[in-house]
């Protein structure tokens, strides 16, 4: 089986090596000198791993035949392809290759259903599952312990525990729009009854005057 474990990025210097992104928890295995592997587009390949080092920390690759900066460009974004045993497994327990983890139904702890595994995206940082949900739309949802609880092979599932916002983000956008809506309708019912109280207190103000227009002509009918 074949299994991407790199991807060719910019060259390095004017002696043929090049950056590589990687893309496997085994690079010291998969990219180790001497390893031959296929590429995409296989027109570019197969190419054989001469040296690696880490510079800056990234990895270097130089491979053979390549011996300048031109053609060290010319490989980039060729995809570095690795045959492996269908049935190897990784040697820690809570590692996966990504054709283990593709197609597994997610769900969320409480049982409902998230959608499916359709890419692994390999960042710097951390790797990402890119989820189809049952609508067509995607959600991506990072391969970390503290969301991804559970991977279940034999049930073909993840188990996952999501932050708020992450797979339920355009839900709580219309939640707190009607939020704001109500909390702007409540502002203005507050003010149309602070305009009828100040009604009120006008009335009120305009009795009082009659009442002392009253009492001056009055006093000035007084013998």
């Amino acid at each position: 089986m074949q299994l991407v474990v790199a991807r060719i990025g910019r060259a390095h210097g004017i002696k043929g090596e090049v950056t590589v992104e990687v893309r496997t928890d085994e690079p010291e295995q998969r990219l180790a000198p001497g390893a031959v592997l296929s590429t995409d587009p296989a027109s570019t390949g197969p190419l054989t791993i001469e040296t690696g080092r880490v510079h800056s920390g990234r990895l270097l690759l130089r491979f053979e035949g390549v011996r300048d900066r031109t053609a060290a460009e010319a490989l980039r974004n060729t995809l570095l392809i690795a045959e492996v045993d269908p049935e190897e497994l990784p040697e820690e327990d809570d590692e996966y290759y990504d054709h283990q983890l593709m197609d597994l139904d997610v769900v969320t702890k409480d049982g409902a259903e998230v959608g499916r595994i359709t890419e692994i995206s390999h960042l710097p940082s951390q790797d990402l599952f890119i989820v189809e949900r049952p609508d067509g739309s995607e959600v991506m949802i990072p391969f970390v312990g503290s969301i991804v609880t559970e991977i279940d092979l034999e049930e073909q599932r993840a188990v996952i525990d999501p932050p708020p916002g992450l797979i339920d983000d355009r839900a709580e956008i219309a939640s707190s729009r009607d939020a704001a809506e109500a909390e702007d309708a409540a502002d203005g019912d507050e003010g149309a009854a602070d305009g009828d109280e100040g009604a009120a207190d006008g009335d009120e103000g305009a009795a009082d005057g009659d009442e002392g227009a009253d009492g001056d002509t009055a006093d000035g009918d007084r013998p």
